[in-house]
């Protein structure tokens, strides 16, 4: 029988000093069925002369303006023709096997539209900083800040994303909690997989570091709690905050021993 479709969407954008690996890390899966999808809006620094240097082995590329990360990859999953979609920043990568054990993982759920892994927090020399974990799916939390989905490790369904209306392209941030959320609102059922899945890469112009830091110092996050929400930000909401991180250190030991182990990493240079 033949395996599952897969789509794998890549942004990219002025990352070729890492865009070499990300794409390595796809096609060396070794997955019998995948559609690899590359979106470049306009990048000046080599990222296009390496993509056109696959251009046998991605299925798709797209070289047009874009209006920003969530309108590239509504682009690229416009093209999608898998039952299952993931994406990944074109300085992340996929671990050795990922591929298909999500699809077991899928297989064995057959109910769960959208399965989530861990992933290792690697710096811009590809070296290991700590593991980080998915956790358990709750609105809720995750819009308090309380809880994350590990993106690059985070796989959906098809039909998930089409019950969507894609990603908020006027969302420069959290794009991706906002389209797990919206998948939620539209009864998409969450699940993880305890498997390290991706390298979620931390280096000096990572967008990754720079939205940690807008949403931190900005508290740009409250809007998408207001707006998902349907309230204004109460006080309570630092209450709630906190207790939904308790009950993040108490649910997730590991989580709490990368940090006591190797310390804070997010922000850090390669």
């Amino acid at each position: 029988m033949k395996p599952p479709r897969i789509s794998i969407v890549t942004i990219s954008f002025n990352q070729a000093e890492y865009l070499r690996a990300a794409i390595d890390s796809v096609l060396g899966q070794g997955y019998p069925n995948l559609q690899y999808i590359v979106v470049d809006p306009g990048s000046t620094d080599g990222s296009r002369e390496i993509i056109d240097s696959y251009a046998e082995r991605i299925s798709v590329k797209v070289f047009e303006p874009d209006r920003g990360p969530g309108d590239g990859l509504n682009k690229g999953f416009a093209r999608a023709d898998g039952e299952i979609y993931g994406y990944l920043n074109a300085d992340d990568v996929l671990l050795p096997g990922a591929l298909h054990t999500v699809v077991e993982a899928f297989a064995r759920r057959p109910d769960v539209d959208v399965i989530s892994g861990h992933c290792q927090i690697i710096d811009g020399r590809g070296q290991v900083l700590r593991e980080s974990y998915s956790d358990p799916f709750r609105p809720n939390r995750v819009l308090h800040r309380a809880a994350n989905l590990m993106q690059p490790s985070t796989f959906f369904r098809r039909r998930a994303f089409n019950r969507t209306s894609g990603f908020n392209v006027a969302n420069r941030l959290d794009w991706d909690t906002e389209l797990f959320v919206d998948m939620y609102a539209q009864g998409a059922k969450f699940a993880r997989c305890d498997a390290m899945l991706s390298g979620y890469r931390l280096h000096t112009t990572t967008v990754t570091a720079q939205r940690r830091n807008s949403l931190i110092l900005a508290q740009d996050w409250r809007k998408l709690l207001e707006a998902k929400l349907g309230r204004a930000w109460a006080w309570y909401d630092h209450l709630l905050r906190w207790g939904y991180l308790v009950l993040k250190y108490l649910g997730n030991p590991r989580w709490v021993r990368e940090r006591l182990l190797r310390g804070r990493v997010a922000g850090r240079s390669g």
